[in-house]
């Protein structure tokens, strides 16, 4: 009897090793799920495109399934080929598939380690399983900075002013950067890479390096005086950086040169002074102060003013100022130009006026009798001599 049983045994032994050890001896070396990159750092909300395998060495082609076997609570995933979600997998004896596992990170995860666990099995009974581990830090990288040299800035209304800003990526991966800008209404801004003069509204920064640009800023003709503040902002997947600049407009200046009529024309005659009344006009939203009066004429005439200058001229303000003009003794008739300036050390104004030159009549009186005298003269000289 004790025989037997132990007979028995030993054909039940043989059968389950011939059972299992075909099995045993595929899986060992058949099929391989596996990844590159085993441990990812990741952020709470993270959305995770990771690659995947499975290599088949079982020494005939597999169809396997492809199984999530744990995943932490509120974390969801799948795996897709193609393009599309997918669930099988078919691999041919001595090669290699392809895969994507999705991953979505919960926005409320916190900080830690967090596993997940791949599992792919075929129909012939080979598995293998693989654990990706997630780890969630509080601080992913460190934050980048915009930073700009000389970021407060003065000058008059016209003026364009150039920021110098250097925008740093601290983060371990290069990242795409959009620009922009909050301008008052009227103002123009724009972005070029440090050295180029190509505006753009975006630059890719590469991990751990800096981006120089320069931010120009143009402000409307019009603008009134007083401090304007411009934000700009850098935006990327991962950061939002920013930086103010700050632009004083010290005022609005600007001179009109004319005559109170507007009509920049006259009659004048040589080596004779003629008079002309100009108009200076402060057209700037502030007072002006040491406004002198100068003038380009032809070589030989003389122009002086009844005053050369004007110490302040209150905004929106006119004032009169007589110049005398004295064409030189040889100028002929015809028109010329004179050229009036009023200046001061924020702006200028030019005015040309045609001088229109005319000759004394008198002369021409005196010219006609010479004229005739000689023809008088030389027929009473053929009269007297013709007949000889």
């Amino acid at each position: 009897m004790k025989k037997k049983l132990m007979c028995a045994l030993a054909a039940l032994a043989l059968t389950v090793l011939t059972a299992v050890s075909p099995l045993t001896a595929r899986a060992a070396g058949g099929l391989e799920l596996y990844t590159d990159y085993p441990g990812i750092s990741v952020k709470a909300g993270d959305s995770e495109s990771i690659a995947m395998h499975v290599s088949n060495e079982s020494g005939s082609a597999v169809e396997a399934s492809l199984n999530v076997l744990s995943m932490p609570e509120g974390w969801t995933g799948y795996f897709s080929g193609n393009g599309s979600q997918v669930s099988r997998v078919h691999v041919q004896n001595g090669a290699e598939a392809d895969l994507t596992f999705q991953l979505q990170v919960p926005e409320d995860a916190a900080e830690g380690s967090y596993t997940v666990q791949l599992q792919t099995v075929s129909d012939t009974g080979l598995t293998d399983t693989v654990d990706l581990t997630f780890d969630i830090q509080e601080v992913q990288y460190s934050q980048g900075m915009l930073e700009t040299e000389y970021a407060q800035q003065e000058g008059a209304s016209g003026t364009s002013f150039t920021f110098n800003t250097t925008l740093l990526n601290n983060s371990a991966a290069d990242q795409s950067y959009s620009l922009s800008a909050e301008a008052p209404q009227g103002w123009q801004v724009s972005f070029q890479p440090s050295g180029e003069s190509t505006n753009v509204a975006s630059v890719d920064v590469a991990s751990a390096g800096s981006q120089g640009l320069t931010v120009s800023v143009t402000p409307p003709e019009n603008v009134g005086a007083g401090e304007y503040t411009i934000p700009v902002s850098a935006v990327s997947a991962n950061d939002s950086l920013s930086t103010d600049l700050k632009i004083t407009i010290t005022g609005t200046y600007s001179l009109v040169l004319s005559t109170p009529n507007e009509l920049l024309s006259f009659d004048a005659h040589a080596n004779r002074e003629s008079d002309v009344t100009l108009a200076v006009t402060n057209n700037s939203n502030v007072d002006l102060q040491n406004i002198t009066l100068t003038s380009s004429a032809p070589s030989g005439w003389n122009v002086s003013f009844d005053t050369s200058s004007i110490d302040v001229l209150e905004a929106g303000a006119t004032q009169e100022i007589t110049a005398h003009v004295t064409p030189g003794d040889a100028a002929m008739t015809g028109d010329y130009v004179t050229t009036f300036t009023a200046s001061c050390s924020e702006t200028s104004a030019d005015a040309q006026f045609r001088v229109s030159v005319k000759t004394s009549t008198v002369w021409g009186v005196v010219a006609v009798v010479i004229i005739l005298a000689l023809i008088a003269a030389v027929a009473a000289v053929f009269k007297k001599y013709g007949r000889r």
